[in-house]
């Protein structure tokens, strides 16, 4: 099957491969100085730096995104998305921990996304939760990899089948990771142009959510605060 994931060491460090690929991204710039949830909508007048066009136009690729995330042929479809959430899981911690700095309990006592949405998250026993946006991250990146690395749901081995319930908890997981980029835009990318990395999150985010309307990973009603950016990513 050919899928890895990096071990996270409890979920509070990131392997030594995603630590030099985070040096790599924070290095690019020389004035660096170092479960399911639900969500309510408030008021916001807030600027959105992350619409315009000359951040947002900036890409590390020229790929067809569409084309990359089409099954290919004579691949178990399966196979395919679980390949693709490793690689979205991934790339995305790598992102964290380059903005690392910048999401902090100071600088995020609540977990928002566009519009002013909170984020809360909802622990085992169904108690919803609002958290700080590092806590919550923390939260979505310890479910994702401890999922990722359950081999009755990612089997890693030919010959084993993916259990009935996947379908259902890659659409958790792509809920996470979607609230987690979404928090990375509207508090972070003024962060992320500062540090020059808004070509990568611009492209990560492009392509998950080009990959999740593919196989219909996200209710649109999740991805509707971000329809105004989804517009302009995509045209």
């Amino acid at each position: 099957m050919g899928r890895s994931v990096v071990d996270m060491g409890g979920c509070q460090s990131n392997s030594s491969s995603d630590e030099e690929d985070v040096k790599v991204l924070k290095a690019n710039h020389s004035m660096f100085k170092v479960k399911n949830n639900s969500l309510h909508m408030v008021p916001s007048a807030e600027v959105k730096p992350y619409l315009k066009d000359h951040y947002l136009s900036k890409r590390i690729t020229d790929v067809n995104l569409l084309s990359l995330s089409a099954l290919p042929h004579g691949l178990d479809q399966q196979e395919w998305i679980a390949t693709n959430t490793v690689s979205f899981f991934h790339n995305t911690t790598i992102i964290l921990g380059a903005l690392s700095d910048f999401c902090s309990t100071t600088t995020c006592p609540a977990t928002k996304g566009p519009r002013n949405i909170l984020y809360e998250w909802t622990d085992d026993q169904g108690k919803k939760m609002k958290c700080l946006a590092p806590q919550y991250i923390d939260y979505a990146m310890c479910y994702i990899q401890e999922l990722l690395t359950d081999e009755r749901v990612f089997p890693s081995k030919s010959g084993l089948s993916f259990p009935p319930g996947f379908p259902f908890l890659i659409q958790k997981v792509f809920v996470m990771l979607f609230r987690t980029l979404a928090h990375m835009f509207s508090a972070h990318y003024q962060d992320s142009v500062t540090m020059e990395l808004h070509p990568h999150l611009n492209t990560l985010m492009l392509h998950f959510i080009t990959f999740s309307h593919t196989f219909k990973l996200l209710d649109p009603a999740e991805t509707a605060p971000i329809d105004d950016l989804i517009a302009v990513l995509t045209r």
